[in-house]
């Protein structure tokens, strides 16, 4: 009998979900799961109809990482110098750093859904996500420390960039795993929702994105990716130059008459 898909990709709502289904495997990402991906991210960037990406999983885990069995460890061959190292993790063959890449750039907003523990290249990928939502018992932790070196694909930059040094640090150098709470605390994950309600509190999240304004959306993760890196009124500026592109734009004239004429209708 053949092995079920790595993952599985559905449409619901204007809504690509994406789900990890290797359950018996913690949801490694083979290959083929990395594979799949990629694809659905190129799908969701190419189809207008599709408002959000969400990624979600099943099972006990959320992911525990690349699958280290299929590409990283056991019998396989090591890296003898420096550049060698460094040349492979640009270029690991499942495309990795490129597809995270890629999640980030599209101006489309990218949503990660943890339903348990999430750990090394997951969480790696989570971090390139737009919004990272977390049941209450779902944890968090690079586990690359006890092997004596750092997370591969982005790990440390863009986790510096979410959640800043000081937190960084506890995962990373003190190689401490975090729980919900504390994840959300220190900016790791935007939402934490109950275990019972987790699904549909993550479904009912995706749709209130998806109604949201498409090029509103898209420019704002430009604009707020450079104002992260702008001084401040070089990040106004942006602000500015953004805002004359959208408001030139028949939605906004459109919303903006019928508000006003709504509130005229009011009676006070």
């Amino acid at each position: 009998m053949s092995e079920e898909p790595h993952l599985l990709v559905t449409e619901e709502d204007g809504i690509l979900i994406a789900t990890f289904n290797r359950p018996d495997k913690l949801n490694a990402m083979s290959t083929e799961l990395m594979r799949r991906l990629e694809e659905a991210v190129d799908r969701y960037r190419d189809t207008p109809e599709l408002r959000v990406m969400l990624i979600r999983a099943t099972g006990r885990y959320f992911s525990s990482g690349a699958d280290l069995k299929e590409g990283g460890g056991g019998t396989q061959s090591f890296p003898t110098t420096g550049s060698q190292v460094r040349e492979t993790h640009r270029r690991l063959p499942t495309r990795m750093r490129q597809v995270w890449d890629e999640m980030e750039a599209i101006e489309k907003p990218f949503v990660v859904a943890h339903q348990a523990r999430c750990v090394g290249g997951s969480l790696e990928m989570s971090l390139s996500c737009d919004f990272r939502l977390a049941a209450a018992s779902a944890s968090y932790a690079f586990p690359e420390a006890k092997f004596g070196v750092l997370p591969a694909t982005n790990g440390v930059s863009r986790l510096v960039r979410i959640v800043g040094p000081h937190w960084a640090r506890l995962m990373i150098t003190a190689n401490m795993p975090v729980d919900a709470q504390e994840a959300r605390i220190m900016g790791l994950v935007h939402k934490v929702y109950p275990d019972e309600t987790f699904e549909a509190d993550v479904m009912a999240f995706c749709r209130h994105l998806a109604l949201q304004n498409a090029e509103m959306m898209g420019a704002s993760k430009i604009a707020i990716e450079l104002a992260a890196d702008l001084p401040a009124n070089q990040a106004a500026s942006v602000e500015r130059l953004v805002n004359s592109s959208l408001m030139l734009g028949a939605d906004y004239q459109k919303l903006m008459v019928a508000h006003i004429a709504s509130i005229g209708g009011k009676k006070g």
